[in-house]
């Protein structure tokens, strides 16, 4: 298990006899008390009625006020946190009403808090389980930083929060609440792993970094087992699409494996395969230049098959589980691979090459082919920062989900609406193979502007026919830009619950 730098409990007890640094509750629009807050109130005298009254506090998402001074009271503060209209708040309002307190707890003094936002009705959700899972993961997500390349002088974030504790009303909610947090902080370490292998720059996060970190999840979790095949053990193989891409770069290319296998021997293995481009120049098709640093976020599917790995072994899952990742680079060389080449997929199916910045599908061809040889899967699902097509389509709020299977793809799509990682279904229509047509090999690498999400999924579907597949185009999701620069996660949250809910049918 990672190094954990929050504990997290829960307990049930009345907000007006904590003996924390910070209570922490919620206040509905129209200056509309929670349960917790009135309670509070009450104890100290009408002293937040007073607050609300000088307009300090009404309740609208997101707003946010601290009182101190509670001499009636054992807390040393209480937070107050709007969270809007009582009947409009459902799991998105939670989460941003989370996200709120997370950041005033963020800055506070207190090395203790109690969290009653987790009591509070949230519209299509009953769950204790999931109140304080998604809590949890919404705090974790406010108090990351990335500091891991900082230089000698740079004083590094720090705060005095070490303990949350999320309240539930009864005893009886106790376990569910337990629950909760076991996957919550699982997941949320798989979350962070993804993070720091995404932010980590290109310099340093090449395939063979990749290939070491493989070796140390192996070593902190014993059920792990990892193998790299090198280049030599690729071009045994045939396979040519992924050894083509990294013809360019002077840093060899690796096929990773990581078997976390706790389910019985029989079982049938969910594997799940990642784009793991370290940096994307292009190749020859080069890029522009502006945001070209971003292509350091390539290799976001590698790095959210690290964190699924790593969040099902720490939950301990009795499932099997196989993580591979088609580690390269993809930079213009005098050996780089060229528009009009011909290449000869592990598959023998060959594909003629049209733009060489369409680099992930080839890597993953391979590695799907290794998959369909080398494992009786239950499911494969490919994870992969894959067209600027799918951020056309559907922005920075939804992974582009494609898959050969309908309940395949329900079960994703249900497992990203539950943990507010979202994935929406796309199709998978034979209509767009012909997109594809080449006149000189089985395949085109690209099939043209329209429908470019699509018709890459297609692609891939070549190499999937056999299996119960799924494509995750995250290349929306993985990571944010602007200002708020860096790696998501995503969709470690959609992939852990989903391996979740497999343990459990299992």
């Amino acid at each position: 298990m990672q190094e954990q730098f929050m504990e997290y409990l829960v307990k049930s007890g009345s907000p007006e006899k904590q003996r924390v640094g910070c209570v922490v509750v919620g206040i509905f629009d129209r200056r509309k008390p929670s349960t917790q807050a009135e309670a509070l109130d009450t104890a100290s005298g009408g002293l937040i009625a007073s607050v609300m009254r000088r307009g300090d506090m009404d309740g609208k998402l997101g707003q946010t006020t601290v009182l101190h001074g509670l001499d009636n009271l054992f807390c040393d503060r209480i937070l107050l946190v709007g969270c809007g209209k009582e009947r409009d708040f459902n799991q998105r309002a939670y989460q941003r009403a989370c996200r709120a307190a997370a950041a005033e707890l963020d800055g506070m003094g207190g090395v203790d808090a109690a969290f009653y936002l987790t009591e509070l009705n949230v519209k299509g959700r009953d769950d204790f389980r999931w109140s304080v899972k998604q809590a949890l993961m919404t705090v974790e997500e406010t108090f990351y930083r990335f500091e891991a390349c900082r230089g000698v002088g740079y004083e590094k974030h720090s705060r005095k929060l070490a303990r949350l504790v999320f309240q539930v009303p009864r005893r009886s909610d106790l376990p569910a609440a337990e629950k909760g947090v076991s996957e919550g902080v699982a997941t949320a370490n798989g979350v962070k792993l993804a993070k720091d292998l995404g932010n980590m720059p290109g310099n340093i996060c090449t395939p063979t970094y990749l290939a070491e970190q493989a070796g140390a999840l192996a070593e902190r979790q014993a059920k792990v087992k990892t193998n790299v095949l090198e280049e030599a053990d690729m071009e045994a193989l045939g396979m040519g699409a992924l050894l083509a891409v990294s013809r360019g770069s002077r840093q060899p290319a690796k096929l990773i494996v990581m078997e976390y296998m706790n389910g019985p021997k029989n079982a049938k293995p969910t594997v799940l395969v990642g784009k793991g481009v370290t940096f994307d120049s292009g190749g020859i098709s080069i890029k522009p230049g502006a945001a070209m640093d971003e292509m350091k976020y390539d290799m976001g599917g590698a790095a959210s098959v690290f964190g699924a790995v790593q969040a099902a072994a720490e939950l301990e899952l009795p499932i099997n589980v196989v993580g591979v990742v088609a580690a390269t680079e993809n930079l213009p060389d005098g050996d780089a691979y060229k528009p009009g080449d011909i290449l000869t997929s592990m598959s023998g199916q060959t594909i003629e090459i049209l733009n060489t910045d369409a680099e992930g599908r080839l890597a993953l061809a391979d590695a799907l082919t290794y998959v369909e040889r080398n494992y009786d899967s239950d499911a494969v699902v490919d994870m992969a920062t894959l067209t600027g097509a799918a951020v056309i389509a559907l922005g920075a709020h939804a992974a582009g989900l494609y898959a050969n299977n309908s309940p395949l793809r329900r079960s994703l799509r249900d497992a990203g609406e539950y943990v507010g990682d979202r994935a929406w279904p796309m199709p998978l229509w034979e209509e767009y193979q012909s997109q594809l047509d080449s006149n000189f090999a089985d395949m085109a690498n690209v099939g043209g502007k329209a429908a470019g999400s699509v018709t890459a999924a297609s692609f891939l579907h070549r190499f999937a026919r056999k299996l119960r597949w799924a494509h995750l185009d995250i290349a929306g999701v993985a990571w944010k830009t602007g200002k708020d620069k860096g790696a998501t996660g995503r969709p470690v949250g959609l992939l852990v619950q989903y391996l979740i809910e497999r343990a459990q049918q299992a």
